[in-house]
């Protein structure tokens, strides 16, 4: 191959790599106008109060609510009443709601006050108050190239104890867990439902998915075994 037909060729495939990249980012442009889009109107929807938009919104989050605060409480009967008083906050303050940011970030930071709220009135040990006791917040990675301990976890959704596994972890840890490979949510979201900073956040996703291995190995253990009927 002449120099000649080494820079067609050259030239070709950068022409192949602009157009791939310049798509994706139209894409993303799209999507992302869509997005605000679709906030503006359930902000616009909500500081009227519209019956039937809260309806849309509870058939479609509701799923994703109720599992955060199982997650959250760890107590299905606690997670349901704080499940209805959410919706009912929603209906009564959705002026507040501006469209600036995800509706379901929004949404889980309502959840997340109620909960701490709950747990003040009882006298237990709130989120915030776990959060404010000198928390390690100095670099900590993992390995990334394979599956997270999470994931490996959400591949099992056929074991029955898989929530559990979860619900052994420290709170903060857990939180940061749903919010990030449940519900999908950036780490920078997160740190808005959560009210901490991003180095926080990215300390307690690390920390929780190290604190995940051990749990996950022992799950893969026993769970051949339950399945076997042993």
């Amino acid at each position: 191959m002449n120099h000649s037909t080494k820079r067609r060729v050259f030239s070709g495939r950068k022409s192949v790599s602009d157009t791939v990249q310049t798509a994706s980012m139209t894409l993303a442009a799209a999507q992302a106008a869509q997005v605000q889009s679709e906030n503006a109107a359930i902000a616009h929807g909500l500081k009227r109060q519209n019956p039937e938009l809260l309806d849309q919104l509870i058939e479609l989050y509701q799923h994703r609510l109720l599992r955060y605060l199982l997650f959250l409480t760890g107590r299905r009967e606690v997670a349901e009443d704080l499940f209805q008083e959410t919706w009912m906050r929603v209906l009564l303050r959705g002026a507040q709601y501006n469209g600036k940011a995800r509706f379901d970030t929004w949404l889980f930071t309502i959840a997340r006050n109620l909960v701490i709220d709950l747990s003040r009135k009882r006298t237990m040990a709130s989120l915030d108050e776990m959060s404010e006791g000198g928390e390690d917040e100095r670099p900590f990675e993992i390995a990334v190239s394979a599956p997270s301990p999470l994931e490996q976890f959400q591949s099992r959704e056929d074991c029955a104890e898989v929530g559990e596994v979860l619900l052994k972890l420290e709170p903060t840890y857990r939180e940061v867990l749903v919010l990030r490979f449940y519900e999908e949510l950036s780490l920078e979201e997160i740190a808005t439902v959560t009210r901490a900073p991003l180095s926080t956040v990215k300390s307690r996703l690390y920390r929780g998915l190290a604190a995940l291995k051990p749990q996950m190995e022992q799950l893969r253990a026993t769970c051949p075994l339950a399945e076997a009927g042993v």
